[in-house]
């Protein structure tokens, strides 16, 4: 599987995560937008990357004590030093937002390390750190100080389960203001492509209804009219 190529992913930065929800559910995919996922700072640019994952399990006290921490080759640890340049982290925290799943350290390492961003459905410890970061952070909520209590990391970059979607290794992520999206890895070209068209079709819509033009007709554009005035619509912006 080829990998994210620049041009992929500067269209994907210019396109909304409903956009993509749109072109996936035209194509059958209608589970892709991770449930109860938020930015902890909004405003900021796309987050766009591959997706590397790290699963957690429930914690069992025998084998999850503080000392764990101590092995360098703790699955979370591990996982914030392998991810690589440009993709997104992501982490399967079960729904359950009473632990958290990582803190600003870690956060701020990946950050330095020129990752792409973090999601998690659970919660981040040090929210308002990680908020004031230049870095794409998604959870569900802030969590309580510690790890240990509920979760216990396990496995790095395998398929995983991420708020009620599954997210393979490579998969492509995109998060704005609204959420986060998965697009399967063998689909992106085209769901790049398509995406720009369709963010361009809405441009021109706004712009028709802004100058006091009906939606019928328009949007969708059932009438052959609104597909001539679009191509001239992209000529006279030199698209």
């Amino acid at each position: 599987m080829k990998s994210l190529s620049i041009e992929e992913r500067r269209k994907f930065e210019r396109v909304s995560t409903a956009t993509i929800a749109t072109c996936l559910f035209k194509k059958g995919l209608k589970n892709q937008f991770i449930q109860n996922v938020f930015p902890l700072r909004k405003g900021q640019p796309n987050m766009v990357g591959e997706a590397f994952t790290l699963r957690y399990i429930p914690a069992r006290e025998d084998l999850n004590p503080i000392s764990v921490f101590q092995d360098k080759n703790h699955p979370q640890r591990v996982a914030v030093e392998q991810c690589p340049e440009g993709a997104v982290l992501v982490i399967d925290s079960r729904k359950d937002a009473r632990a958290a799943s990582a803190g600003s350290i870690l956060v701020t390492r990946l950050m330095k390390r020129g990752v792409a961003g973090i999601v998690t459905d659970g919660g981040f410890r040090d929210s308002k750190e990680i908020s004031e970061l230049d870095f794409p952070s998604y959870h569900q909520r802030p969590s309580a100080p510690t790890n240990l209590t509920l979760h216990q990391a396990l496995d790095i970059n395998v398929p995983i389960g991420c708020g009620d979607v599954a997210v393979f290794p490579g998969d492509i992520i995109v998060g704005d203001d609204d959420g986060v999206m998965v697009i399967p890895a063998h689909l992106k070209e085209e769901v790049a492509k398509e995406c720009i068209e369709m963010t361009l079709f809405e441009d021109f819509v706004l712009e028709e209804v802004n100058s006091g033009k009906t939606i019928i007709g328009l949007y969708p554009p059932t009438n052959q009219q609104t597909k001539i005035d679009f191509e001239a619509w992209k000529t006279s912006k030199n698209i």
